[in-house]
């Protein structure tokens, strides 16, 4: 272990063929905590060598059982727990992301501020945003108003005792597995705190159209399955995006086609017409976020474009599901 400088933090890492970005991730992440427990999922690039290398705790998830992020957490927050039993937090980072210097320090303060906060998150940019429209793209879906949030993402501080008293994250959500972990954690009376203050910076190495569709399929996948969880409590958390994505994706375009015939294909025009009014209300909710007309556009497009891979994810889980399969982790991006 490395001497750090925020005490009763202990940091847990997680990646597969992060590659460059791990070396990264690991440096800010050594510079932090004492304790950083890193967990690798199957990678072929020499990221768990590299990783003991640098002074990190190395867990190897057995290839045996599906991999998922959610399992990789829940590993390394055990062992990160032997190894420091009495730590009061735990930082949970991906290893395509490198912590912001005093994070941590800020995020306790704020829990400790608060106790009733069991989860803290800080603003999460994009490290090239510039380098291409989906790098973009990941960086507005990033920006989060300052305050109480539904659910922080992957990247979080929390208290230790949330954790536990949670049960940890699923290891069969491949996907959204931290909607479907924040879920649990409110429902027990947590709150969870968006802190303006720098948390992280991320590396989506996204620069094909492909690797977008893949995530965005994901994205499907989770709605899906998160839905299935929770989508008929009180909040219906998730639900109402798979109806967006059941009604744009599929009921708009199938009805359109099968009215063709009977319109002279009237139903084709008023197709687009009503995708062209989802794009521009896409858009104004943007621009009420504050966004510029030259992000709010591009944006639109993007989500409205989703809604056909989402769909390909949610049939995909369903499927899965009915089926009896395993629920396999869904990659778009390679090591960098």
């Amino acid at each position: 272990m490395t001497q750090g400088f925020s005490r009763g933090i202990v940091i847990v890492a997680i990646g597969r063929n992060e590659g460059e970005r791990l070396k990264v991730c690991l440096r800010a992440a050594l510079k932090c905590a004492r304790t950083v427990v890193y967990v690798d999922s199957g990678s072929t690039d020499g990221s768990a060598e590299h990783a003991r290398g640098v002074g990190c705790e190395v867990m190897e998830l057995d290839p045996a059982k599906p991999f998922s992020a959610a399992r990789a957490r829940n590993e390394g927050f055990d062992r990160a727990m032997m190894l420091e039993p009495d730590a009061a937090f735990v930082q949970f980072i991906d290893g395509d992301c490198e912590l912001e210097e005093g994070w941590l320090e800020r995020g306790a303060a704020a829990l400790g501020e608060r106790k009733d906060a069991g989860l803290a998150r800080g603003h999460l940019r994009e490290i090239r945003p510039e380098a291409s429209i989906y790098n973009r793209m990941c960086d507005l879906e990033w920006q989060k108003t300052p305050g109480e949030i539904a659910a922080c993402g992957g990247i979080f501080l929390a208290r230790v005792e949330a954790v536990r008293g949670a049960g940890g994250f699923r290891p069969d959500v491949i996907a959204g597995e931290d909607d479907e972990f924040c879920v649990r954690v409110r429902s027990r009376g947590w709150k969870i705190l968006m802190v303006d203050a720098p948390m992280a910076r991320h590396d989506a190495a996204m620069t094909r159209f492909g690797q977008w569709w893949r995530r965005a399929r994901r994205t499907g996948h989770a709605y899906a399955q998160v839905a299935a969880l929770h989508g008929g409590g009180v909040e219906r958390y998730f639900a109402r995006d798979r109806q967006r994505i059941l009604l744009w994706g599929l009921a708009v375009p199938v009805a359109a086609l099968a009215f063709a015939p009977l319109t002279r294909g009237v139903s084709l025009l008023a197709m687009l017409g009503l995708y062209a009014l989802q794009l521009a209300y896409i858009a104004r909710g943007c621009r009420k976020r504050g966004w510029r007309w030259a992000d709010a556009w591009p944006y639109a497009c993007f989500a409205l474009i989703s809604r056909f891979p989402a769909l390909y994810g949610l049939i995909e889980y369903h499927w899965r599901d009915g089926c009896g399969q395993p629920m396999t982790i869904i990659e778009h991006k390679r090591s960098s």
